[in-house]
């Protein structure tokens, strides 16, 4: 009977032992894979955190104005930019959201994308900026996409996604499984040596920021351009992300207001509606910039000038707050409102999804949510560094250093946690197909890389 008892627990001793071995294999290679790219997205996102005081800084002279009375009219200070460009089309107007802020005109001129600050008291050019050389657009490409476009976008949608096995694996080989002991768990233990001191600089902030980065991932995810855009979709076409009673007038033509505009992620599939051509003169720049105050548009707003004569003006507010986001479409011709799309209107998921993004860009609560949003940045960097030291002082000359691999066939819960994530995650499902086939084929098959990758 003790002999039956003592196989038995034995047995649970070896799967535990297994499973612990299998999750940290996972975690190991998922961290190698992952953990450049995690310090890329953490430097540089916390760099974007401050995007509105460091351009503050860095465009003072092109952004700041000394009010002098009242403000020209805006079809005057597009007037002074068509004079200094007479060949260049004139795309888009943002007048300043404060009397001490200054307007700007954009334009397209030679395959060029220009914008020029008017101050709006003179009507008189600050100066230009080539949109291509604007330092905190390039901050965000390299987080967005690494700055390779769509390639450069599957992998940091991919290196996001694994973010959340690499955490997931992580939250386990945490957990403590003997007596609790808050040191080395919660709280790191500076007089126990220096190795131990690293294994803590890993394992503690990385408990403590693991909901924040989750939040950062999943916050993050819907900007990207397969999940992203697929997730944008179902939203839109469950009547999640805006409702038919936006609209007014005429049914919307077929192009979705990103193909002509810069607006809120839930508007980006909002469909056009056409303006009506019946002999009318079309609106002045005036006449919008008047609309806008009368529909209380948060100032702010910039106008996208119609480029077809059945084409609308657009106002689009990318506001800190994501309560006072707006689409509107305007009738370049009556100056009916067709569109009229705030943050009210949304469907639920859509409403979320505007306040993931506000509070993933540290603007929804101002510096108290840069200062949260850059400490889980600096964790993030502090936990994968403290991990590759760990790896480095460990690592066997012959080998990864990864522990002995288990067939995954004897782990359905951790086969089932890893399919679920799969699903959900479909670039992650596609690279464990990748994974599981290269193993078979060509891991398993050479002795080399079995024994290099303790496979």
């Amino acid at each position: 009977m003790n002999t039956d008892l003592n196989t038995t627990s034995k047995s649970d001793t070896q799967k535990k032992s297994s499973l612990y071995r299998t999750v940290w294999r996972w975690h190991f290679y998922a961290g190698i894979i992952v953990a450049p790219f995690l310090i890329i997205l953490a430097v540089t996102g916390s760099i974007y955190l401050f995007k509105p005081q460091i351009e503050q800084v860095l465009y003072q002279d092109l952004y700041e104005v000394t009010p002098l009375g009242e403000k020209i009219p805006a079809s005057q200070q597009i007037e002074e930019v068509k004079r200094l460009y007479p060949d260049a089309v004139i795309t888009k107007y943002r007048p300043g959201e404060n009397e001490t802020r200054s307007s700007e005109v954009s334009l397209t001129l030679q395959e060029e994308s220009l914008t020029v600050f008017i101050d709006p008291y003179t009507g008189t050019s600050m100066g230009k900026l080539n949109d291509n050389d604007r330092i905190m657009d390039k901050i965000e490409e390299i987080h967005g996409e690494l700055m390779i476009g769509t390639l450069g976008d599957r992998i940091v949608e991919l290196a996001a996604c694994w973010t959340i096995v690499l955490l997931v694996t992580g939250l386990y080989l945490w957990f403590p499984r003997k007596k609790p002991n808050m040191a080395g768990i919660l709280f790191l233990r500076w007089n126990k040596g220096k190795s131990i001191l690293a294994r803590d600089l890993h394992v503690v902030p990385a408990f403590w920021i693991t909901a924040g980065m989750i939040f950062l991932v999943m916050t993050g995810l819907p900007w990207s351009g397969f999940w992203g855009n697929n997730f944008q979709t179902i939203v839109t076409n469950t009547g999640a992300g805006y409702p038919p009673s936006v609209w007014v007038g005429n049914a919307p033509v077929s192009t979705v207001t990103k193909d002509i505009a810069e607006v809120p992620w839930a508007a980006e599939k909002l469909d056009v509606p056409a303006s009506e051509i019946q002999g009318f003169i079309p609106l002045s720049v005036d006449d919008v910039v008047q609309i806008a105050k009368r529909e209380g548009v948060h100032p702010s707003y910039t106008v996208f000038i119609p480029r077809e004569p059945t084409g609308v003006y657009t106002l689009s507010a990318f506001t800190p707050k994501a309560e006072d986001e707006i689409t509107m479409h305007i009738d370049q011709y009556t100056g009916a409102v067709l569109t009229d799309y705030r943050f009210d209107h949304y469907g639920f998921m859509g409403q979320v999804i505007a306040l993931g993004i506000t509070l993933h860009k540290g603007t929804q609560f101002g510096l108290i949510n840069q200062l949260v949003s850059f400490f889980i940045c600096l964790g993030m960097i502090l936990v994968a560094l403290s991990g590759f030291y760990l790896w480095i002082k460990r690592k066997p000359k012959k080998s990864m250093g990864a522990p002995k691999s288990t067939s995954i066939k004897n782990m359905k819960l951790f086969l089932v946690v890893l399919v679920g994530l799969g699903i959900l995650f479909p670039l992650v499902g596609l690279s464990l197909i990748i994974i599981f086939l290269m193993d078979m084929l060509l891991i398993q098959r050479i002795p080399f890389l079995k024994r290099f990758l303790s496979a």
